[in-house]
């Protein structure tokens, strides 16, 4: 399917790795140039040369932290007329209610609310004056189905949902498109870590503590980066202007409920 995007001009934050590295390639795959971010120069350059070479698109890298003013104001510098707006960030580590005090709180609310929204109110005015936009926010399927040790997360999380259902409703007159990709358990970085508590706090091996959590997946897997960034795209895509403010749940069915 042609997506109708290419020539357009993309930010996609965290994308050297994982479900960031899935949506940066498959926009790349519909023509569109990338301004990418993560805060490791060496793997961000990997994942930006292995585009280049597979896709032949203009690819920028902006190693920053997209959390700081600093590293926002260099990645809408290197990119001040994007098109498409990609906003993700690393989750809040696991724990209890009790672990955590202000300083957590702050950190998870500055990561996973305030980031995606200070960079979403940044794009809009050029996107609304060029009559096309596209913003998706990588959440989590925890906004739908909260997730008990993730509380940080789900609490930011739920914050920017909130912003954003009511935003995407203002800006769709214009042309911009805002919605939310949530992911349930993908085989990347942030699985590893959360299959690795999983496997302390069960007195379990890591195998077994990743094999039980697939086995509770109705797909009977984790997802796939690729995949995921599939759907990421097509949300980018001229398809998606009659999808406003939606949360597109990516959780293999783990999510159980009759209406989604």
């Amino acid at each position: 399917m042609d997506l109708g995007i290419k020539g357009k001009k993309a930010i996609v934050c965290a994308s050297s790795k994982g479900l960031g590295r899935g949506c940066a390639i498959r926009l790349a795959e519909a023509g569109v140039d990338l301004t990418l971010n993560a805060r490791s120069a060496g793997p961000l350059e990997e994942t930006a040369q292995y585009i280049r070479d597979s896709f032949g698109v203009r690819v920028t890298t902006v190693a920053c932290d997209i959390t700081t003013e600093e590293g926002r104001t260099k990645i809408l510098a290197a990119e001040p007329d994007a098109d498409i707006l990609v906003n993700n960030a690393g989750g809040p580590p696991p724990g209890l209610w009790s672990d955590w005090g202000q300083k957590e709180w702050e950190a998870a609310v500055q990561s996973n609310m305030l980031t995606p929204i200070l960079l979403t109110t940044a794009v809009l005015p050029g996107m609304i004056s060029r009559k096309w936009g596209r913003i998706v926010n990588i959440t989590s399927g925890s906004v739908k189905s909260p997730i008990p040790f993730l509380g940080l997360s789900n609490a930011a999380r739920a914050g920017l949902t909130g912003f954003v259902a009511g935003t995407a409703r203002q800006v769709a007159k214009d042309g911009v498109i805002m919605n939310n990709l949530l992911p349930g358990q993908h085989d990347t970085d942030r699985i590893a870590a959360l299959m690795t508590k999983k496997a302390e706090t069960e007195n379990c091996t890591l195998d077994e503590a990743r094999q039980r959590a697939q086995a509770a997946i109705p797909a009977g897997r984790f997802g796939n980066a690729l995949d995921f960034g599939a759907t990421c795209a097509f949300m980018c895509s001229e398809h998606a202007k009659f999808m406003i403010g939606q949360n597109v749940l990516l959780d293999g069915g783990a999510f159980n409920s009759t209406m989604g």
